[in-house]
């Protein structure tokens, strides 16, 4: 945590990717990168479900520990899956608990303020802890599907006042899927680290202190519409 600050305060890029498994694992660890996330969208990617909502603790167990076994250097993040930790704060610090227990060196759950006590929760208990904002795909279903988020103002203002609700729960970081130019505004009043995911068509703008990208949508193995 205390490197991905300086590189925050020196303005310098991190490299975050994701991975599923030991071989890819190995790959990046060996490369150099920053960060590893094992995200629920293995779900897709490594089960051949259609979203998300379909993976459970145990199955995101199993990648997470392939990957930190792997990694011998780079920081590893492991996506808390659907109702693992959404419904206490019970829930929330048993299945974050596993996820360390497992290898973690913080776990990620998708909201902002919705999910903040949550967040204290778990920080609580001494687990880091990062947010994800704007496209949310836990809640594709509220979204109404893989959309463009913050794209009018009052949207913007809320994705700035969940990075800051995120941020007062103790959240050291946080990820801001596809959103427009206005996450300049965002990543930089935030007093978090922040990283942009990146997907077709929408680039780095700059401003988010790291990028992720997918292992399987860089090889070109992503399921379609994924």
């Amino acid at each position: 945590v205390a490197t991905l600050a300086g590189l925050k305060a020196r303005n310098e890029k991190a490299v975050f990717v994701t991975a599923y498994d030991y071989p890819t694992a190995t790959f990046a660890d060996r490369a150099g990168v920053d960060m590893i996330l094992v995200g629920d969208s293995a779900a897709m990617t490594m089960l051949g479900l259609p979203s998300t909502l379909q993976i459970g603790l145990d199955e995101m167990l199993v990648f997470i520990r392939a990957v930190t076994r792997a990694a011998q250097r780079a920081f590893v993040i492991g996506d808390l899956p659907f109702l693992s930790y959404q419904p206490s704060d019970e829930t929330a610090i048993r299945s974050a608990g596993a996820f360390v227990a497992a290898g973690c060196d913080a776990v990620k759950c998708e909201g902002g303020a919705r999910v903040a006590q949550r967040v204290r929760a778990m920080v609580d208990a001494g687990i880091a802890v990062m947010g994800h904002l704007g496209l949310t795909p836990q809640n594709l279903g509220q979204l109404g599907g893989y959309r463009v988020q913050g794209k009018s103002l009052a949207a913007a203002e809320q994705l700035l006042r969940d990075a800051e609700a995120l941020s007062g729960r103790g959240c050291s970081r946080f990820c801001s899927r596809p959103y427009p130019l206005r996450r300049r505004r965002l990543c930089g009043s935030a007093s978090v680290s922040s990283f942009t995911g990146s997907a077709p068509g929408h680039t780095w703008t700059g401003s988010s202190s790291f990028r992720t990208t997918c292992s399987a949508t860089s090889w070109g193995t992503s399921p379609p519409g994924s």
